[in-house]
């Protein structure tokens, strides 16, 4: 093989790996291309009842999706968590609200039980449809948001209405599309299908949030809404319409009545099950020890750091490009040490992360660059492994509760912890003087959120993986995660055929 199709094949073996982890939130930043299309881990036979569509229309129907996609990534760049900051900040939200508006996509996980059963009870085409279309074409009233005769806190009151009814229809619709993709798209095709439509969608994620920056940083006023907003809202409008129309375009594989329904004592399965408790475990805690400081970052890179939107896009697409070119090895990784050892080592690494945030001020951003390969890596490692131990947690038959409980625990705590992130900060003063140096609230966040993030990574020693030998210690990590030398390997002393878990 040449090594310009080597390199291709490398690539898009990286994306073909994000595409089947589930979604992890930048802290600050809607990562292009970062939204998993696969993450209920679809049945490995299909469903009897299935209207298989011949070749050609198949092949069309999967063009359609990766237009889809590449539409998708135009409306987050348009009404993404950068773009929600700087309404935020137009509309002059404090600390406290920008907290829960940006925590908002997760306080939404609560609905995924409810939004299982509308697909089971509906079918996942129309609540795909459906939902998703709402939860784009709500974002209309930011779109004319200038131009209504509103008080400043009614003016807040509609962007924390409009961003919280937009994610809790995202969930039910990315639930639904999730089901309908996975009976969709054939196994046989899955990994180079999506593969593809990642890097696509990636490069038009990229593109896109580059455009909006470029936009907001020449339109937007020193104060007050001015004309980028409105009219990224308008986009992101008529991207809902263009993408509602693409999906409308699609196959359905199955007929109505073909569903299987949900039983409400399948979703209290999670919750007897002693090693999804662990699991649920480290969910609250590490997504609380995210939540206290996430919303925070773009707030803080774009008052405090003066950074242009585009700077900020341009860091997002680089750490999009680490985690693409770092996702195969941790794939590699995980393959050959389970995803436990991962989860922790990464864990552990991206407790650093938030401190690093201590270093750069406003004309000296060089720090990070740090930041930059730390997280992409990192991130990358964790989104793999994070997806990868739940599935051997979860049995088949129950798996979507599982995800869903999951999802619900984690979503939930991280919401919390962005409030309660919004009231500290609230509460400090905005700059304060320690050490003979000039600090800001939100340092304090960075801190709280890089030790707690370090103790939930500890907690990941004890997370179970079933058919594998996790990791319990430190030095059991060290060992597992780096190769031995061959003289480590002479002098180890004979095995007695029996293992002990490290």
């Amino acid at each position: 093989m040449s090594p310009p199709a080597a390199f291709r094949r490398y690539v898009l073996s990286s994306f073909a790996s994000l595409a089947s982890a589930v979604p992890l939130f930048r802290p600050g930043s809607s990562l292009p291309g970062s939204a998993a299309p696969l993450m209920g881990a679809p049945p490995a036979d299909s469903p009897d009842g299935l209207s298989h569509p011949p070749a050609r229309r198949l092949r069309a129907t999967l063009g359609a999706s990766v237009v889809e996609g590449m539409f998708t990534e135009v409306f987050t760049a348009c009404a993404g968590a950068t773009v929600l900051t700087a309404w935020a900040i137009a509309l002059k939200l404090g600390p406290l609200l920008v907290g829960v508006m940006t925590a908002l996509p997760f306080l939404a996980q609560f609905v995924q039980f409810p939004a299982a059963w509308l697909t089971s009870a509906f079918g996942h085409r129309r609540v795909a449809l459906t939902a998703v279309c709402l939860s784009r074409l709500v974002m209309f009233p930011l779109a004319i948001l200038p131009w209504l005769e509103l008080e400043l806190a009614a003016r807040q009151h509609v962007l924390l209405v409009v961003a919280g009814a937009s994610a809790l229809l995202g969930v039910v619709g990315n639930n639904a599309w999730v089901a309908w993709m996975g009976e969709l798209v054939p196994r046989a095709v899955r990994g180079r299908f999506f593969g593809r439509r990642t890097a696509l969608t990636t490069l038009a994620g990229t593109l896109a949030s580059l455009c909006a920056g470029l936009l907001m940083d020449r339109l937007r006023p020193s104060e007050g809404l001015g004309v980028a907003l409105p009219l990224l809202a308008l986009g992101a409008c008529v991207m809902g319409v263009v993408t509602t129309l693409l999906m409308a375009s699609q196959h359905d594989p199955a007929p109505p009545g073909t569903t299987p329904r949900l039983e409400l004592k399948g979703a209290l399965v999670p919750l007897k099950d002693p090693l999804a408790r662990r699991v649920l475990t480290y969910q609250v805690a590490w997504n609380a020890a995210v939540g206290v400081s996430a919303p925070f970052f773009a707030l803080h890179s774009l008052q405090n750091l003066k950074m242009t939107f585009v700077i900020m896009a341009l860091h997002a697409a680089a750490v999009a490009g680490v985690r693409i070119l770092t996702a195969p090895l941790w794939g590699k990784m995980i393959d050959k040490v389970g995803a436990q050892p991962v989860l922790m080592a990464c864990s552990l690494g991206i407790g650093v992360i938030p401190a690093l945030w201590l270093l750069p001020s406003a004309g000296t951003l060089w720090p990070l660059l740090f930041d930059v390969l730390l997280a992409g890596a990192l991130w990358s490692g964790h989104g793999l492994a994070i997806f990868a131990l739940p599935l051997s947690v979860a049995p088949r038959k129950g798996r979507p509760f599982y995800l869903a409980a999951f999802a619900t625990a984690g979503g939930l705590a991280y919401s919390v912890a962005a409030a309660l992130g919004g009231a500290i900060a609230s509460a400090l003063p905005e700059t304060f003087i320690l050490g003979g140096k000039p600090w800001v609230n939100l340092h304090v966040l960075f801190v709280v959120s890089s030790v707690a993030r370090l103790a939930a990574g500890l907690l990941a020693a004890r997370l179970p993986e079933p058919g594998a030998h996790p990791v319990t210690s430190m030095s059991a990590l060290v060992s597992r995660l780096l190769p031995r030398t061959r003289a480590s390997r002479v002098l180890a002393p004979p095995s007695t055929g029996s293992h002990r878990p490290g």
